[in-house]
Formats: structure tokens, sequence, C-alpha cells
């Protein structure tokens, strides 16, 4: 297993962010068949060979993903599109 793990900072209200982290996970959902649910400031998210969580934060969200087995080959181009997610739709700077 692999993880992805990744902090970042906007500059976003914290319900602008919530709403942007909800945007992001019904995406993900809808793409690749994620179930994700909240939990007070927390994404948890799931789906076969992968699971993890988002966190937003005032002025941060904090990603972690558990990549499996047959998804270890692509880690590096997952955690390059949620770079580039962050950047575009968070304004996020690493």
């Amino acid at each position: 297993m692999s993880t992805i793990d990744i902090h970042a900072h906007h500059t976003m209200s914290a319900a602008k962010a919530q709403e942007a982290a909800d945007m992001l996970a019904q995406d993900l959902s809808a793409k690749f068949a994620i179930d994700y649910g909240w939990d007070g400031d927390e994404i948890n998210f799931e789906r076969p060979g992968v699971h993890g969580q988002i966190l937003v934060q005032k002025d941060e969200i904090h990603i972690v993903a558990h990549l499996g087995l047959l998804l270890l080959m692509l880690k590096g181009p997952i955690e390059q599109e949620i770079y580039r997610y962050l950047e575009e739709h968070f304004g996020c700077t690493f």
C-alpha cells in the first residue's frame, strides 16, 4: 500500500473551502465511483483500492489517500491531478 499525503494552504473562508471540497468529493464520486461522507470538517472516502480523508480547515486542506496495489503505478499522476485541482479550485499554495 502507498500513501499520498498533501498539505496545502488556501485563502478561502471555511464555508467556501468546505463547499469546494464537497464539489471535489462529488466529482471523484461521479468519475471513479467513490463513496464519501462528511464527519465534521473531514470527508472520508473509499472504494476498492483506495480510501482516505480530506480535512478542510480555515486556511489549510489536508488530503490523505491510501492506494492499494492496483493503483500503486498511478500514484504520480494521481498526486499531480490533486495538486492541479487544489491550485485551480482552492487557489492553494504549496
